[in-house]
């Protein structure tokens, strides 16, 4: 068993490593139904404020536990692994192999490279462990496949993780969890994903309030306005898939996004204007504990965002009875600066430092056949990496991603051999 032991900070202090700018590749839906569209922008939604903050606009304000008894929630117990996120690669590899076939591009383009291949949730557990030390126990399953290493939740894990939580009970005078998930404030941060590894509630009627299904001038005043009485689903979702990397260590991450502001630039290599949307109970900063508690709670914002290069957060501030109060915006690269300059609770150069340094270990571990184990248990400063299975790659691939990714290693090997 290889072990990273991160519990001396100091190590990976200094100016963060170098980092590759996430730039969107491919990307996929899930429609109404939860069906999977790889290279489908259909579920893609437009970012538009809720009347709450217009300026001289007398509304009520919102109630977030709107829609909740209709709520019509996806069931995510169901262990999706890497799916979604294989299967757009496939399409998007498929896609290039057309063209390469029509004389337009090389065959040593199609195959998508990249030292790891997983959900961005994966990722933020990672990138937040040296400053979560009270929910940042996991358990991760990986695999290597031609070059690559592929990473997915432990989804047993995780299940029995959510069984504890459900037999916690509400304090007297607060409202259930149930309700408190769908306001998008939870117990701890072990969320579904998407499909069930990045998935992290926004507050889904703070969302149905925020966003339109086309850009604004395409929308009816009708579809505008009727967003607060919109019945409120968790099906559809629109998921990014981007490169980066973090130090030596090239990435294929893939995660939903809530929403763009105005629309996606023609140009693939200008960045996206991405919009996370979230909720917070709107309490004041006024004693050091209430900001180390904001704090913690931008660690998250910002890991989330900066992995997908999402540039702006929008954050429904909530009554402690679930009415939105007012909503206010944060710039991402600017949040670690904005943490520094109050408590200093976390330090986003290191973040970045020891994800970089754990991933070149993990780089020279997970090689050859069988299935991985990454852990991190509840207040270890350590993260364990072991061999759990000594042959295949259990259910991280599946079967149609290794034919089509044999089909293409065969291709490749010809075209090198015939030249």
């Amino acid at each position: 068993m290889a072990t990273f032991d991160f519990s001396r900070l100091d190590q990976f202090a200094g100016s963060s490593t170098s980092i590759r700018r996430p730039r969107e590749f491919a990307y996929f839906s899930y429609d109404e139904d939860h069906i999977l569209n790889p290279l489908s922008t259909e579920s893609l939604a437009y970012y538009y404020p809720s009347f709450v903050d217009a300026p001289g606009a007398q509304v009520d304000r919102p109630d977030l536990s709107t829609g909740f008894d209709t709520f019509r929630k996806r069931d995510d117990s169901v262990d999706e692994h890497l799916d979604g996120l294989l299967e757009t690669l496939q399409a998007h590899e498929e896609r290039m192999l057309a063209k390469v076939e029509a004389g337009d591009g090389v065959l040593s383009d199609v195959r998508t490279k990249a030292d790891i291949i997983t959900y961005r949730g994966m990722m933020t557990k990672i990138l937040t462990a040296a400053f979560d030390d009270r929910f940042g126990d996991f358990e991760m399953n990986a695999t290597w496949f031609q070059d690559t290493i592929f990473i997915e939740e432990n989804h047993a894990y995780k299940e029995a993780d959510r069984q504890s939580q459900r037999t916690t009970q509400p304090r007297q005078g607060e409202a259930s969890q149930e309700m408190m998930q769908y306001w998008g404030i939870t117990s701890r941060p072990s969320q579904p994903s998407c499909p069930v590894s990045d998935r992290k509630p926004p507050g889904y009627h703070f969302e149905t309030l925020s966003v339109l299904p086309l850009p604004w001038a395409q929308c009816t005043r009708y579809e505008i306005e009727s967003r607060p009485t919109k019945p409120v689903s968790n099906y559809a979702q629109y998921c990014s898939i981007v490169r980066t990397g973090i130090g030596s260590t090239t990435l294929v991450l893939g995660g939903e996004v809530d929403a763009v502001l105005g629309a996606k630039p023609e140009n693939p290599e200008d960045p996206i204007p991405w919009v996370e949307l979230k909720t917070a109970a709107d309490s004041p900063l006024n004693n050091a504990r209430e900001v180390t508690k904001y704090e913690r709670r931008l660690l998250k914002y910002w890991a989330q965002s900066f992995l997908l290069g999402v540039p702006k957060i929008i954050i429904g501030h909530r009554s402690p009875d679930g009415f939105l109060t007012r909503t206010t915006e944060l710039e991402t690269q600017r949040i670690p600066s904005l943490v520094k300059r109050g408590n200093g609770t976390w330090d986003g150069n290191i973040c970045i430092n020891l994800a970089a340094a754990f991933l070149e270990v993990l780089s020279r571990t997970v090689v050859g056949e069988g299935v991985w184990r990454i852990r991190r248990r509840r207040g270890v400063a350590v993260f364990e990496v072991f061999r759990s299975v000594d042959i295949g790659t259990g259910s991280i691939l599946t079967d149609n991603f290794r034919l089509h990714r044999e089909k293409l290693r065969g291709l490749e090997m010809g075209a090198a051999k015939g030249g």
